[in-house]
Order: structure tokens, then C-alpha cells, then sequence
């Protein structure tokens, strides 16, 4: 009998066959945001520039004036920002990050904003991948064209 320490957790040592956990983002990343409904989206993000959320707002507004670039430039800083405070919240790179957790949808909305503006500069692998992201973070957004904050 061999003395195997390095094998994968067994279930009934504790290992979960259903993968990770769902991470919820902290309700203080965008809280704050929510609550500046209405003002001017650039002194937002200025005010709190760890929140995807804002980013996500400024990814929107320059998306519907037909900025593409600054969509795509916006969407990708919130996307790091989120993913950094994923990383914080015990995220390791796999699993749920549900829209149902309110706070999660700043990160989301940078998601889907970034897949449109990818899509329209034509970065093709990036949009897949993108997409692969979204539909590992929650299913029910795979098909999203938008996602109230």
C-alpha cells in the first residue's frame, strides 16, 4: 500500500463536487455609486474609481454616443477592477458570480459591455472568451444584452 499525500480531496474528506462557492462582491464596491444615481458619471468614477460599476456606467454612456473605443477602454478598467475585488472576495479564477448579489452586477455590466465593444472592433477571441466568463459567472446572462445595476 503506497503513501499517496498529494492526491485530489476526497468527498468524504471535505472536497466539493460541485465546484466553488458563488462569490458575492461587498455591498460598500458599489453602494456608493448607487447612490449617486444621476450624477455626472465621470466625477463619480473619480470619486471611486475601485467600483466597476462606475466604469461600467461610463463604458454605457460612451457606448450610446457611439464611442466604441472609450466603451471598450472603460469596460476593460472596470473589468480589472472587478476582478481584483473578486480575488479580495475569495474568488480563485473559477465559479458563480451571480447577478442575483446585487453588488455583483457592476462587474457584470463591464462583462457585457465589454463583449459589445469587442465585438465592434472586431476582437473575435476576446468576445469568446468573454463569453465563456459570462456564462461561467452566471448562465442567465448569457444571453444579455443588458443588466439593470
Amino acid at each position: 500500500m503506497s503513501d499517496n499525500t498529494t492526491s485530489r480531496p476526497r468527498p468524504e474528506l471535505g472536497g466539493n463536487l460541485l465546484g466553488p462557492k458563488p462569490t458575492h462582491l461587498p455591498d460598500e464596491l458599489d453602494r456608493p455609486v448607487r447612490e449617486r444615481d444621476g450624477d455626472d458619471p465621470k466625477k463619480v468614477a473619480a470619486d471611486h474609481p475601485t467600483s466597476p460599476l462606475a466604469w461600467a456606467l461610463l463604458a454605457e454612456d460612451a457606448s450610446a454616443d457611439g464611442d466604441v473605443i472609450e466603451a471598450y477602454a472603460f469596460a476593460r478598467v472596470g473589468y480589472h477592477r472587478g476582478l481584483d475585488a473578486l480575488r479580495r472576495a475569495g474568488w480563485r479564477g473559477q465559479g458563480a458570480v451571480p447577478a442575483s448579489h446585487e453588488p455583483n452586477r457592476g462587474f457584470l455590466l463591464c462583462l457585457l459591455h465589454l463583449v459589445r465593444a469587442a465585438e465592434a472592433i472586431g476582437e473575435t477571441s476576446e468576445v469568446e472568451r468573454l463569453k465563456d466568463f459570462i456564462a461561467e459567472s452566471d448562465p442567465s446572462l448569457s444571453d444579455a444584452t443588458t443588466l439593470a445595476p
